[in-house]
């Protein structure tokens, strides 16, 4: 089950490669901050960032903690089109639920947006020790490219906006070099 947007103008919350390539439409993007989550590499990648020979891993949000991400405001004229597309890229396989969730922007303002929440009980959940989660991204390719650059480019995201994960900045310090 997903929780819709309200009516109208509506938040969407990037944690991952929303942030550096967000492909839809927006009227306004800011710093956030969600309480309760924090970004994990915790779903393989069979198709998008890795093969069935060489998994890779992708984010998800997962419980505990909090995340710095970008939140991007919709208006109401592209709401339906954008969830549609967004629905399509982030869960062509259910690995996530579509959730409401409150993100705090920078003014100090709080709003529900639309987030992408890992689901634990999908098959290709996985919490792994940070060395074997950056072996897997390091040899990850699929569809979308390489698991290395979603990581690298995330984290060039984050930092363009002054925004830091720790846990991001270890796994990048994690993989071999080129």
């Amino acid at each position: 089950m997903h929780d819709d947007p309200p009516p109208g103008d509506f938040w969407v919350f990037a944690y991952g490669s929303l942030i550096w390539k967000p492909g839809f439409e927006y009227a306004e993007r800011v710093a956030a901050r969600l309480a309760g989550y924090h970004r994990r590499f915790c779903i393989v990648s069979t198709r998008y960032r890795g093969t069935a020979e060489a998994p890779g891993l992708v984010l998800g949000l997962d419980r505990g903690g909090s995340c710095h991400g970008i939140a991007y405001r919709v208006p109401a004229r592209v709401a339906a089109a954008t969830l549609a597309y967004l629905d399509a890229r982030e869960i062509p396989d259910p690995v996530y639920r579509r959730r409401l969730l409150r993100v705090r922007l920078p003014c100090g303002t709080a709003n529900r947006a639309v987030a992408y929440v890992a689901r634990r009980d999908w098959p290709g959940y996985c919490r792994l020790p940070p060395s074997e989660a950056a072996a897997m991204i390091a040899r990850g390719v699929g569809a979308m490219g390489s698991n290395r650059e979603y990581l690298l480019n995330t984290l060039a995201g984050l930092h363009g906006e002054g925004l830091a994960d720790p846990a991001l900045s270890r796994l990048a310090s994690l993989l071999p070099a080129v």
